[in-house]
Parts: structure tokens; sequence; C-alpha cells
């Protein structure tokens, strides 16, 4: 890592050929669903106009800022596939520069020493909410005489720096936004703001802002819930003579009861590691992010990345909050239904060649991959890799539910044998018999292997179903998946065999 070690000047603020964005988090805690949506949206920005995508680490609150916070975050981003231009760059480097601009900010007069103590501040806040109004500084040092600084300056009283904000009434801040339009705050309804502690450290607003600056900033895309500091962002910018960047706020993400996204109330849910650990393909998350605030003039919803880039635009963003559709403790649907049907279409659709690498990677975790699927045994892996994938939703399916495919230890639904196998106490010298016919077919493809299930069926009055309800378990432990003909034909007639005369034993279990 490195600092950024630009200098702030009008030259470099005032340059706006090339768009620059940034992506900066605070490395406190894990990469969400909010934070991946402003990476993804700030990387689009920049890939469309052929800009610049900045990643700053804003790790000024050394207290609380982790290494392994910082390394999640790098994860996240590097699965998701937004690669940065630029950085990853630690705002605490730049703290001298900070501190440099807010005493420049003091000689200039737009700012100035505040003395008040916490208990007078605790004492006007009381009186606030007495009055029933919001609290607001009073502005109790903001006129004092230089006699009167040099004074309390002397006595060593500690004091904080406020930006002296415009009092006319007739001051206002104002910006066009590029979601929200024209937005304007009065100036003597904004407080007059700290930018420095009493300890020298210099708070968010002020770095943030003079961080834009060194890194030529010209877009800020981010959350609606940062418009509230917009206007004292604009008037640090302008205090400094410096071009403000273009806001664009994005609308909040809530979930179905309208609260914000949090770990500590909706769990690991709403973080990105969750979904890589879960078995998500990167790219069908970022399409399903992109569309919790934007959509496109069509109404379209797949994309590719190249596809995604193009269609994107700012005046696209929605005004109106997004609903991450979560309903804690849904066994089913153990994340928003449609992140689920986005990851489920994207296995289900992309090229084999495309999804084979997710697969293999997910089947050597778990001890399921051959060297043979590689060469001899490619042409079969791609057939069955076809067959399945279409009940498929996530990539961890692979290796759950078609675990029966790869290896001869996998698990049976108590459920399903107890309804399959268990349903008719003849099963138990049908299943033999199916497996001798089967073992005696001299081709093992789909239509053959159907028409010894229908004559063996009739030959016993029974209903095909029956026989191929009891071999689907059997085979494969479960009462869904694929075609059974052809299931079994991609399984093999050897494991087939073996497994239908195994079932046996599971009808007497079950009937027992």
């Amino acid at each position: 890592m490195r600092s950024n070690n630009q200098t702030m000047n009008q030259e470099t603020a005032n340059s706006r050929e090339q768009v620059r964005v940034r992506f900066a988090p605070s490395p406190t805690g894990y990469l969400h669903l909010g934070g991946a949506r402003t990476a993804l949206y700030n990387w689009l920005w920049a890939k469309k106009t052929g800009g610049v995508f900045i990643l700053r680490i804003e790790d000024t609150d050394q207290e609380r800022s982790t290494e392994e916070s910082l390394q999640e975050i790098l994860d996240g981003l590097k699965w998701l596939g937004l690669d940065w231009d630029a950085g990853p760059f630690l705002q605490s480097e730049n703290i001298a520069k900070h501190v440099e601009a807010a005493h420049k900010l003091l000689e200039t007069g737009h700012a100035y020493r505040c003395f008040c103590s916490k208990e007078e501040l605790d004492a006007q806040r009381k009186e606030a909410e007495a009055n029933k109004v919001a609290f607001m500084y009073n502005g109790r040092c903001r006129d004092l005489s230089p006699e009167q600084i040099d004074e309390r300056l002397a006595q060593g009283a500690p004091f904080v720096l406020r930006f002296r904000v415009p009092r006319d009434p007739s001051s206002v801040v104002a910006f066009d936004d590029a979601v929200y339009g024209r937005v304007e705050k009065r100036g003597p309804d904004i407080e007059d703001f700290v930018i420095l502690r009493s300890d020298g450290r210099p708070l968010y607003i002020l770095s943030n802002a003079v961080d834009d600056a060194l890194d030529r900033i010209t877009h800020v895309i981010r959350g609606a819930d940062g418009i509230a500091n917009t206007p004292k962002q604009i008037l640090i910018y302008e205090a400094l003579g410096l071009e403000p960047p273009v806001f664009a706020h994005m609308p909040l993400t809530l979930d179905n009861k309208r609260a914000k996204l949090s770990k500590r109330t909706h769990g690991e849910v709403v973080t990105i590691a969750h979904y890589r650990k879960n078995g998500f393909l990167a790219w069908a998350l970022c399409n399903f992010l992109a569309l919790l605030g934007w959509s496109d003039s069509d109404g379209r919803e797949f994309f590719s990345r190249e596809e995604l880039v193009e269609a994107f635009d700012l005046s696209r963003i929605n005004r109106a909050n997004s609903i991450f559709n979560y309903v804690p403790g849904d066994p089913r649907n153990w994340t928003d239904p449609k992140a689920i049907h986005f990851n489920a279409t994207y296995i289900r659709t992309m090229p084999l060649e495309e999804l084979l690498p997710f697969v293999k990677d997910e089947l050597q975790q778990e001890g399921l991959w051959r060297d043979a699927y590689e060469n001899e045994g490619r042409e079969w892996l791609f057939r069955t890799l076809d067959l399945i994938r279409a009940r498929f939703h996530t990539l961890k399916d692979f290796s759950r539910w078609g675990r029966c495919y790869f290896s001869e230890e996998f698990e049976y639904d108590g459920k399903a044998v107890k309804k399959n196998l268990g349903k008719d106490q003849r099963l138990r010298e049908f299943l033999p018999e199916l497996a001798a016919r089967l073992e005696a077919c001299p081709e093992f493809t789909a239509h053959p292997i159907e028409e010894v299930f229908r004559d063996y069926a009739e030959q016993e009055h029974v209903s095909a179903g029956l026989l191929i309800n009891a071999a689907r378990t059997a085979v494969s432990g479960t009462s869904v998946g694929p075609g059974l003909f052809e299931m079994l034909e991609v399984i093999g007639k050897d494991a087939v065999v073996q497994r239908l005369k195994k079932g046996a034993s599971l009808c007497e279990a079950s009937s027992a």
C-alpha cells in the first residue's frame, strides 16, 4: 500500500478531463451488500466513461480498524471482479494534509477556535431538548476577540476548530445531485461543525473532502445517507478554493420492514463473504446488486459485464429506496429470492466452458474432483453438468445434490426413502430384478433403459411410476432431479446396478 502523494491545488482539483471516482470503505468491519453496491456503481461509471476507479481505505478510526477487516474488503472486491485502477490509499497517511487544510481555513477566517467545554455543550443540548428543537451549536465562540482568544490560549484551554458557516439569512448552499436534482440548504440551518478535535485529529467531514481533492475526484457516488453532509463538504471545498465534484446519492437498501441492513440484525446474509462461501457466482451477485437502486431504460434484468457497463448511467439511478427481501429463518430462501433466482439462472444458462472452473473449484474443495475430468472424462463431465444444473441454485448444489454423480458416498433423504422405497414391499424383489435386466442391457442409454423399466412394469402389472420413483431414490438418494433415464445413463451401468441392489435393503429398512 502507498499513500496518495498528490498536492492539493487549484489545478489538480479542477482537473475534469477524465472521470475519477472512488470507493472509500472503513476497515472496521465486513464488506456488506450496501458497500459492494456502492463500489459497483463507482466501478461501472469509471468503466463507462473511460475513467479511473480509486480505492481509498478510510482508516483514521485506529481503535476499530483491523487488518482482518481490510483483508476481507480487498478479498471481497477482488472476488466480485471490481478491480481498482489506483490505490489502495490509506487515509491515515494524509492526516498531516488534513490538519494543514484545517489551519488554512483558520488563517483565512473560514474556521475558528471553539473553547466550549463538554459541560457547556451538554447544557446547550439540554436546553434544545427542553425547547423541543434540534440541537445546533449556538456559536458562542464564533466572535471571540483576538484578546479573548489569546487569553484562553495562554491559560492552556483546550479547543476544537469549527467551520464558520455563513449566517446571512439569504445564504444558501446548493448543488445539483445527479440523482435527486437540485438540493439547497440555508446557511443558518447548518451548524458550525467541528473539523479538528481538541487533540488535533481531523474529523471525517474534513478528511473526506480533502482526500477527494487530493485524488482529483470528479464524481462522488455514495449512499443517500451521506447527503446531509454534502452541503458542509461543499462549504469546505469553496473555502479552500476548490471545485466541488459532482454528487450522485444512491437510494438506501432496506429490508422488507423498511429497516437498514446490518449484520447485527440480519446476520451473515448481508456480508459479501457469505455469498462467496455459499456458492454464488460473483457476477450473478453483481447483476443483482446493480438492480437494487438502478434500472435499465427497457426493463432488462440480465447483463454480461460488458453489457452492464454499456447500459449504466447515473440518470437511471432510482430515488426510491430499494428493498432487500429477506426473511430471517426461511430455510428455502436463505437470502433474497431474487438473488437466488439470478444465481440459478446464470448457472443454468452460462456456457459450460465458463461454468466449469467454478464447478471444478467446488468439487475440489469437497474432494470430488478427478484429474480424468480434464482429459478422457471431459465429455462425460460436460454432459453431466448440462443435465443436472437445471435445478441447481448455487455452486454448492453440485457437491450436495450432485454428489451422487461424482461419488458412491452420498446421503439418502429420509423422507424420499420412506415415500419411494417403503411404499410397496414388492420393491425388495423389483429393484434387484431391475438391476439384473439393466446389467444385461447391451446399450446403456436413455431409450433402452426406459424400455427395460416399462416392460418390467407391464410384466408385473404395476405402474411404471412406482419403479421410476424407487429407482431414483435408490440411485441418487433423493426424490427429485433430472429425467430418470438420462440420469441413469450418465451415472453409468455399474454404479446403477450396485445402487439398485443396495436399494433392496433400504426398502426393508424403510418398511420395518
